[in-house]
């Protein structure tokens, strides 16, 4: 339970210092005092968003601590397993602190602290070891729950509806292994349906390849240079004028009289002749002899060149079209020519893979039949227990309301299934199977009798709303939720006349869970084993708000006061002490 809360320069209060007790504590004072700032800091410390309005004028922060003590048996088994997971060293730091072997177990004492600079920021501690607010948020939301002033109207949204119900059913672990099956199935599912749009994606790239590869086999690039295609495209361009270049040639080396070729020869006939009288000739004689020869290859060269100097202008169409094509591919795949046979067989090896990924997608769906038949299965067992268990949360509330002073009030729950169940899987699972179940719940009430039957929403007022959550938390009380409950305000719209069964039923609920109120009914301020007050004054032109413990004549004149308006009423403070009893 929630044993001190401390305040620095938090709004109006400069310093506080609230020290409360297990069950029924009241918080009373007049309107402005500075009583919802109690709530606020409270929900600081569960996390919510910081405002820098909060720091106190002329201070530079604001400080919220909760020091809270813990049963391990009970309340602090969760807290002790989240602590042992985020916070281990804390955990370890207590059981170093516990009695020897044998005696009782201490409690588990937990200090939460949020701070608030001036420029909005702030700063969350457990046991002085710095968290971030999200982990703040998970611990705290484990010790305190906190109902506004407008609370009960979260009563008409079907998700808190639902979460009520399973609270009641005790089914926490049954719905996170129905979540747990639910998101492996959804993971399967999103697999499979990225296979199918990743096979409609490689069958689409198998098509491309398959165009590009034909084309590029059309081709025939082993078999075709294109260093070859380019010097034959040249010389049919130019045959003519070669022709008669080439002939020219030819003519002027071996075929005119005193042509170069017959020169060299006669000059190779006399060196012969003269090489075996005079040896040292045989050099010069070699030379020409292998200037002959060349002459002979070279006029050998021009006349083929010659010869192929003809003017063939299909040929040299075929070739232009042949050039044009793998200059176009060049372009088309980002490369030479001379790299297309590279381009082609990187083509080939990308085919082959892809072909090779191929898979049945068979396996899978198998996979994913399963995981959703597992899923259903977990939403049938949360369905059939929660059907199991309307009736009993039915009766409940409907007790807790007579306590309220609505005797003749009719509640009821009834399951609201996700879609028709006539829907083909999986498209139709995954509408049923929501994140919670495959069906909501509707709470339906008939304040009067002779009424018709309606939902939470539609036909009940603020007063039935306020005590029907009430009755909620009395049916929910045997069950190890959150050990100390707020509730700002919660007879607002209840009345005087029925203050009293309040009273009654949170001194109820205060057996099971720390129950902390904020009232403006004297009978529930009377019916707390704790009374503290709320009080501002100014003093030096600065406004401060103050908390009292109160007990004795205090607690008696702040009863009567609540009663009337005027402690020193006589008649108020009679009334005061018989809401009090002996115990004033």
């Amino acid at each position: 339970m929630l044993v001190e809360l401390s305040l620095q320069d938090l709004a109006l209060f400069e310093q506080a210092e609230l020290v409360l007790g297990p069950g029924l504590n009241a918080i009373t004072g007049e309107t402005g005092a500075g009583k919802s700032l109690i709530v606020d800091a409270l929900e600081l410390l569960l996390g919510r968003r910081a405002r820098a309005e909060v720091v106190r004028a002329g201070a530079r922060r604001a400080r919220v601590e909760g020091r809270f003590l813990l049963s391990v048996d009970s309340w602090g088994q969760g807290v002790a397993r989240w602590l042992e997971e985020h916070l281990p060293d804390t955990l370890e730091e207590w059981r170093e602190e516990q009695g020897t072997e044998g005696e009782p177990a201490c409690e588990l004492e937990l200090v939460l602290t949020r701070t608030i600079t001036r420029d909005g920021r702030s700063r969350a501690h457990v046991n002085h070891r710095p968290v971030t607010g999200k982990l703040l948020r998970e611990l705290a939301t484990q010790l305190v729950e906190i109902h506004g002033q407008h609370e009960h109207q979260r009563l008409f949204e079907p998700a808190e509806q639902l979460q009520l119900l399973d609270t009641f059913a005790g089914l926490g672990e049954a719905l996170a292994g129905y979540r747990e099956r639910r998101a492996a199935w959804l993971a399967l599912r999103e697999r499979l349906e990225g296979r199918e749009a990743e096979e409609q994606r490689r069958a689409e790239r198998l098509d491309l390849i398959e165009f590009q590869l034909s084309e590029l086999e059309a081709l025939d690039l082993e078999a075709v240079q294109p260093e070859d295609l380019r010097s034959e495209r040249e010389l049919l361009r130019n045959a003519a004028e070669l022709a008669t270049a080439l002939g020219g040639l030819v003519e002027g080396l071996v075929e005119q009289d005193g042509a170069a070729l017959e020169i060299v020869q006669r000059a190779e006939r006399v060196l012969d002749g003269w090489c075996a009288r005079i040896p040292s000739l045989e050099e010069a004689a070699g030379c020409v002899r292998e200037a002959s020869a060349q002459l002979e290859a070279a006029a050998g060269l021009l006349r083929t060149l010659l010869d192929a100097a003809e003017p063939d202008p299909e040929r040299l169409e075929e070739l232009e079209e042949q050039l044009v094509r793998l200059e176009r591919l060049a372009r088309k795949h980002g490369v030479g020519v001379q790299g297309l046979a590279a381009r082609r067989d990187a083509l080939e090896e990308e085919r082959a893979r892809l072909q090779a990924e191929r898979a049945d997608s068979g396996a899978l769906e198998e996979q994913e039949a399963r995981a959703r038949t597992s899923a259903e299965q977990a939403a049938a067992r949360l369905t059939k227990e929660r059907g199991r268990h309307l009736k009993r949360l039915a009766e409940a509330v409907t007790r807790g309301l007579g306590e309220l002073g609505l005797e003749r009030a009719r509640f009821e729950a009834q399951l609201t299934p996700h879609g028709s169940g006539e829907e083909a899987p999986p498209e139709g699972a995954r509408r049923r199977l929501g994140t919670s179940g495959a069906e909501g719940v509707e709470f339906l009430l008939a304040a009067n009798p002779g009424e018709r039957m309606g939902p939470l929403r539609r036909v009940a007022s603020g007063g039935e709303a306020a005590r029907i959550l009430l009755a909620l938390r009395g049916a929910l009380a045997v069950r190890q939720s959150t050990p100390t409950l707020v509730f700002d305000e919660v007879d607002a719209g209840v009345g005087g006349r029925l203050g009293p069964r309040v009273a009654a039923h949170l001194g109820a609920l205060g057996a099971h869970h720390q129950v902390v109120v904020v009232t403006h009914l004297p009978s529930i301020a009377a019916a707390a084993t704790r009374h503290l007050r709320i009080a501002k004054e100014v003093e030096g032109g600065r406004t401060r708000t103050g908390a009292t413990a109160l007990s004795g004549d205090a607690r008696v004149a702040e009863v009567a006061d609540m009663i009337a308006g005027g402690a020193e009423a006589a008649t108020a403070r009679a009334e005061a002490r018989r809401l009090l009893g002996e115990d004033a």
